[in-house]
């Protein structure tokens, strides 16, 4: 095993540090986006039921697609959306995001 000089080890060092502790906070960052997805389609609901100003399907299916675990919670929830053949994507994107959580996990544990 070679040795590695001060500069390279500390190279070294920070990328192992910035893997480590950028994790955490892209998990909460996920998370945050997922939250954010479901309380936008509970208040397009209630904002349904009211009869007032809503949000935009085309901003609901962009949140539904970096948020997909909140969102197609809410729609079950809430039952929002469900009979719109647009917002069928929901489950599409829900079934991407768990490919590629599949793929991280495996491939980084």
């Amino acid at each position: 095993m070679a040795l590695l000089s001060g500069y390279e080890w500390r190279r070294k060092r920070e990328r192992e540090l910035i893997e480590i502790d950028l994790i955490p906070i892209l998990i909460a960052l996920y998370l945050c986006v997922n939250l954010i997805a479901a309380c936008a389609f509970a208040g397009d609901k209630r904002k349904a039921k009211n009869n007032s100003w809503r949000m935009s399907e085309s901003t609901l299916l962009v949140l539904a697609f970096l948020g997909p675990f909140g969102a197609f919670i809410a729609m079950r929830i809430f039952r929002h959306k469900t009979r719109k053949m647009k917002f069928w994507l929901v489950p599409l994107f829900l079934g991407i995001h768990l490919a590629l959580l599949t793929y991280l996990i495996i491939t980084f544990l």
